[in-house]
């Protein structure tokens, strides 16, 4: 009777050698599906966790090369499913999965509802771009739709404020993950819309699995989009990320620090705007003042106080009353002229009573002619008189006149003047021997400057100069 030969003994690590070969050839690609616990993160990058159910549970493991491929970041408690091969851990004997992909559970379920939402919308129009609304070229006002705690919040402010720090900003909070999340995403857009108090909105969330990211594919999200008065910007996930609402909106970012950008403009680029345009107030300024003090010089000396016109018009009167004067005296001697001739063809004559006769006429005529001359001096001075008035009031308009117009060219030259723009907060600097500073580089170490405020001068020491403008964040 042939007796047999007893199996030789296995070490224990040639056992689990075995059983390892075993199951990775039995089970060299399953799927299994399960909720994540213990989940651990290494710093080699190697992820360590356990798949379980209700009743019994698996180790896991997956490595970094595996890991760095993945969409989403799980996290305790999610369900998913994952692409593994069945394997044993040697060194303790332990039964575990080295797992090759990952998903979410039911991601192939939110796939075809995906599928069939956009094909819907796509065909009721809600793509289509004659909808979709430019955004302002100048926004003032940004208002966000998104959760107040979030990542994606954080992003945009932060770009905000670097790029323009000028922008107002209103937070709509929501939560963005959950059953609640779609009303509140949807209220949220409805009321910025009733209150219209910003120029364009942000709607959107950091990255996540599709689970995490769908309240922005229900079509609730998608017709309060579409029905928005105000444009939309759609900035949910990263930028391999794809939603509906991203179809509906008018504009989508990749990210929601993209979105922040595409509303903003660089600040540096507003700044070079205002030396352009000082600049251009520096040469207007240079090229018009000079001509302006020409022109007011002139008006100066073309102005006359009243005074002085008064003095002329008074002296024109004047004048006129010595020519009437002198034109009285040159008729009172023709007429004695006349007299003397008379008297000496009376004497040449001589009859007594023809020269009494003739005395008293000429006593009567001499009478007269006093009377005449008396009243026509009289008349000269009453026409004279209605003159005084009306120069005077010609004087006096005139005067104002000139008033008027210098008062008008005192406001332009004020308008225009370099103390003007010292009031709204802008200097002069110049050198000791009144040099005006341009730039930067006319500025040397140790050099002391004067600068002129629009009340008051500061005199200071130059430390160190700098040609380009440096922005502290």
């Amino acid at each position: 009777m042939n007796q047999q030969l007893p199996q030789p003994a296995f070490t224990v690590s040639q056992l689990n050698q075995r059983a390892r070969q075993l199951l990775e050839i039995s089970f060299a690609s399953v799927r299994v599906e399960g909720e994540i616990s213990n989940l651990a993160r290494p710093s080699s990058g190697h992820w360590y966790f356990t798949l379980k159910d209700a009743n019994a549970q698996v180790r896991c493991a997956m490595f970094r090369s595996r890991t760095a491929l993945l969409k989403f970041q799980p996290k305790e408690g999610d369900k998913v499913e994952v692409r593994a091969k069945v394997s044993l851990y040697e060194n303790r004997g332990d039964y575990q999965l080295i797992v090759d992909a990952m998903k979410p559970a039911g991601e192939g379920a939110l796939l075809l509802a995906f599928q069939k939402l956009k094909e819907r919308l796509q065909l009721e129009g809600l793509f289509n771009p004659e909808f979709k609304q430019p955004l302002p070229s100048q926004v003032q006002r940004v208002g966000i739709v998104t959760s107040a705690t979030g990542a994606a919040v954080h992003d945009i402010l932060t770009v905000l404020k670097r790029r323009d720090p000028s922008i107002e900003i209103s937070i709509y909070p929501t939560q963005v993950q959950g059953q609640a999340a779609t009303s509140q995403v949807v209220d949220a857009i409805e009321r910025a819309n009733r209150d219209n108090l910003v120029d364009v909105l942000i709607v959107g969330r950091g990255g996540g699995s599709l689970e995490d990211l769908w309240c922005f594919n229900e079509e609730a999200v998608a017709r309060a989009i579409f029905s928005s008065r105000l444009p939309i910007i759609s900035a949910v996930g990263h930028e391999v990320d794809f939603s509906i609402a991203d179809f509906v909106a008018d504009v989508r970012a990749a990210t929601p620090s993209a979105a922040a950008e595409l509303v903003s403009q660089d600040r540096q680029v507003h700044i070079q705007k205002l030396k352009q345009l000082q600049q251009r107030l520096s040469f207007s300024l240079r090229r018009v003042l000079p001509a302006l003090e020409l022109q007011l010089n002139q008006y100066i000396s073309r102005l006359k106080t009243p005074a002085r016109l008064l003095q002329q018009r008074t002296q024109q009167v004047d004048q006129l009353e010595i020519r009437l004067q002198n034109a009285v005296k040159q008729q009172f001697k023709r007429h004695q002229q006349q007299l003397n001739m008379l008297g000496q063809a009376l004497q040449q004559q001589y009859p007594q009573k023809r020269l009494q006769l003739h005395q008293q006429q000429l006593v009567q005529l001499h009478n007269r002619l006093e009377r005449a001359q008396l009243q026509q001096l009289q008349i000269k001075k009453e026409q004279l008189q209605p003159i005084q008035p009306r120069l005077i009031q010609a004087i006096n308009y005139q005067q104002q006149q000139l008033k008027n117009r210098l008062a008008a060219q005192v406001q332009v030259l004020h308008s225009l003047s370099p103390l003007q723009v010292l009031s709204r907060g802008y200097s002069i600097t110049q050198t000791a021997d009144g040099k005006v500073l341009h730039s930067a580089q006319d500025a040397q170490p140790g050099e002391r400057l004067v600068t002129r405020l629009h009340q008051g001068w500061i005199e200071s020491e130059v430390i160190a100069s700098r040609n380009k403008l440096e922005v502290n964040e």
